[in-house]
C-alpha cells in the first residue's frame, strides 16, 4: 500500500557515494522537498570526505546503521552486484518503505524478482534509475509512437555504444565492469524497448569478449513482440567515436520512419514530409543541472511521486523485465572470443 506524507520535507538517505551516488546526493541536496539526511559509504577515506563536505548530513559505515534515522526514502547507488543484498536489509530492518535502485534494478532476475516480492510485502514506492525514459527525445518518441505518428511500427534496430574500451585487444591487463556491457551499458536500450513497444521475447543472440576472456564487451540479438514486431539490438563498449554513451533507434512503421537518440529526433513520413529536433527544441531545461537534464526529471519525479504516495515509472516490476531480458539474451548467446 501506498500512502501520501504530511511532512514538510522528505528525509531521505543514500547507500553508496560513487559517482551515480554523488550525482543523486547532489541533486537531492537542491531539491525543496528534501532533506538529504545521511549518507552510506563502507570507504573510511570517503567517509572522511563526507564529513567535511555535507556538513550538516550524517554519515555511517553500515546499512542496518540506517535504521535509526526514520528515513521516508532511501537511493541504493552501490555496485550492482550489492543491490539485492542492500535492499534486503533495507526492507528487513524497515529503514525506509519508498525505495529508488540506480540501474539495474539487480544482478540476475532471480534477484530483481526477489526485490519484488519485498516491495510488495512491505508497500510503498519505488523506482528504478533509467534515466533514459527523462530525455527530452525519447519523451518526444514516445509521444510520437502513442500518437502512432508512423503508424503501426514493424521494426526496429537499436545500439547502445561507447568508446570506453576500444582498441583493447585482450592483451593488456584491463578491467571492465564485472555485469559486462548488457547490463552496464546496453540495459537502457532494453528498456526504452520495452517503454516503446510492451513485453519481447528474444529471438537469438551472440556475444562477444574482446578485453578479456572473463568480460562481455559486445552483444547482438534480435527480438519479437506479440504484434509481429521485430528488433534487432547491437550493443558494445568498444566502438569508436564515442566519446560519451550513446542509445538509440531507427523504427520502421507502416506510415513512416522514426530516429531518435540522446541528441537528436526525426521523422521522414511517407506523405513527404520531414521533420527534426534537437535536444534545445525541445525544452531541455531543469531547476539544476548536474550530469544531464534527466537526472534531475527523474530525482523529481520519484520525490513527488513518494510525497503524493503515488506510483511511478520505471518501478521495480518494470525493470524486472529488463533483467529477465538480459538472462535471456545470455542463455541463448553464442559466444566468440
Amino acid at each position: 500500500m501506498v500512502l501520501e506524507l504530511d511532512v514538510e520535507k522528505l528525509s531521505v538517505g543514500v547507500v553508496g557515494f560513487g559517482k551515480m551516488g554523488m550525482l543523486h546526493a547532489g541533486i537531492l541536496n537542491f531539491l525543496p522537498e528534501v532533506q538529504l539526511t545521511v549518507i552510506c559509504e563502507r570507504s573510511g577515506l570517503i567517509r572522511k570526505f563526507l564529513k567535511k563536505v555535507f556538513r550538516s548530513v550524517d554519515v555511517v559505515d553500515e546499512v542496518d546503521r540506517l535504521s535509526s534515522f526514520d528515513l521516508d526514502a532511501t537511493y541504493v547507488t552501490t555496485p550492482i552486484g550489492s543491490h539485492f543484498s542492500v535492499v534486503k536489509s533495507i526492507y528487513e530492518n524497515r529503514i525506509a518503505q519508498n525505495l529508488f535502485v540506480e540501474k539495474t534494478l539487480a544482478s540476475n532476475f532471480g534477484e530483481a524478482r526477489k526485490i519484488c516480492e519485498f516491495a510488495r510485502e512491505f508497500g510503498g514506492v519505488n523506482m528504478v534509475g533509467y534515466m533514459r525514459r527523462f530525455c527530452v527525445t525519447f519523451m518526444k518518441a514516445k509521444d510520437l509512437l502513442s500518437e502512432d505518428i508512423v503508424g503501426e511500427p514493424l521494426s526496429f534496430r537499436a545500439y547502445a555504444y561507447s568508446s570506453d574500451f576500444f582498441g583493447f585487444d585482450g592483451g593488456l591487463k584491463v578491467k571492465t565492469p564485472k555485469v559486462g556491457v548488457l547490463r552496464d551499458l546496453g540495459c537502457h536500450a532494453l528498456d526504452l524497448a520495452l517503454w516503446f513497444f510492451g513485453d519481447l521475447k528474444v529471438t537469438n543472440a551472440r556475444v562477444e569478449s574482446v578485453v578479456n576472456e572473463a568480460s562481455i564487451d559486445s552483444a547482438y540479438f534480435g527480438v519479437e513482440a506479440s504484434s509481429g514486431l521485430v528488433g534487432e539490438f547491437s550493443v558494445s563498449w568498444c566502438v569508436d567515436g564515442y566519446r560519451m554513451p550513446e542509445v538509440g533507434f531507427v523504427i520502421e512503421g507502416s506510415e513512416g520512419r522514426l530516429t531518435v537518440n540522446d541528441d537528436e529526433l526525426g521523422l521522414n513520413l511517407k506523405d513527404g514530409s520531414v521533420h527534426k529536433w534537437f535536444r534545445h527544441d525541445l525544452g531541455d531545461r531543469v531547476d539544476f543541472w548536474l550530469g544531464s537534464p534527466e537526472y534531475y526529471r527523474e530525482d523529481e519525479r520519484f520525490v513527488k511521486a513518494v510525497a503524493r504516495g503515488k506510483d511511478v515509472e520505471p518501478s521495480f516490476e518494470t525493470a524486472a523485465k529488463v533483467d529477465s531480458l538480459i538472462d535471456e539474451v545470455l542463455a541463448r548467446a553464442d559466444r566468440l572470443e
